[in-house]
């Protein structure tokens, strides 16, 4: 099937977009730095709260868009550890919205057999919103549709502590005397544990950083910077930014994809 058939879309430019498409070459895993809300309010002269519920708009399309592409996972990053630090009227009300957003779209995201999973330190959020997360995922858990990742009070830093915490507890746990980390462990002890790892970051905005983002799993996704602010990122943008992943060539350190992650090797001298 074509990915015009999938996203049946009637936008000459989206379908010269789709025509160029290769479904079996599509990431396995986007992750999106969901950023410009505030700034795209502020340009128009509307309270930041107006961004965010854009942004809601932008991420109900994207999220459609992946699942009908049949894309395996998809992580959107809601809200950081350092999010605390903005006004606490800015804070409840974002808390609000994804209880809002929960409440209206679960019902499709289970009728369409996405598995939600939340990602992040949950137990500092509020008890209402905890409770939400926790039915959605109870709900969703048998799906086998794409898997939508939602990075919720999450830092990378605080997950990779979390992770080696965990480590250590087992370590402690077995009377380990002698024991030695490797990759796998790590991998195994993250929030992301049985997920594959980002081959495509979106950042929106125009910013070049990954502002804590799975700092461990990112280690050789491609980055697409995008100057679009998130409320603008529509479907033709995201589609464009598949593209521009196909053309690349993925070499893992290696001198192409066959000396690359087909063999294993990964790192080494560029």
């Amino acid at each position: 099937m074509k990915a015009t058939e999938l996203l049946k879309s009637t936008r000459s430019e989206e379908i010269a977009l789709l025509d160029q498409l290769d479904l079996k070459r599509l990431p396995r895993h986007v992750a999106i730095i969901m950023d410009g809300n505030g700034r795209w309010a502020e340009r128009r002269h509307l309270p930041r709260i107006a961004g965010h519920r854009a942004g809601v708009k932008v991420a109900r399309e994207t999220i459609e868009t992946c699942a009908r592409l049949k894309v395996p996972a998809l992580t959107l990053y809601a809200f950081s550890l350092e999010n605390w630090r903005r006004p606490r009227a800015e804070i409840d009300f974002l808390m609000r919205l994804l209880r809002e957003y929960l409440k209206r779209e679960l019902p499709s995201i289970h009728k369409n057999n996405i598995q939600l999973l939340v990602i992040g330190r949950s137990a500092q959020l509020p008890e209402a919103v905890r409770h939400d997360i926790e039915k959605a995922m109870r709900l969703t858990a048998q799906n086998t549709g794409m898997k939508l990742i939602v990075a919720l009070n999450y830092g990378g830093r605080a997950e990779l502590v979390d992770a080696f915490n965990a480590i250590l507890d087992n370590v402690r746990l077995n009377g380990l005397s002698a024991f030695h980390a490797d990759e796998e462990t790590i991998s195994n002890n993250l929030y992301t544990a049985g997920l594959p790892d980002p081959d495509l970051l979106i950042r929106t905005s125009g910013e070049m950083r990954v502002s804590n983002f799975l700092l461990w799993q990112i280690a050789y996704a491609e980055l697409y910077i995008t100057e679009a602010l998130w409320p603008d990122f529509s479907r033709e943008k995201l589609l464009e930014a598949f593209v521009n992943f196909q053309q690349r060539e993925r070499r893992y350190g290696g001198l192409g994809v066959s000396d690359g992650r087909r063999n294993g090797r990964h790192g080494g001298a560029r």
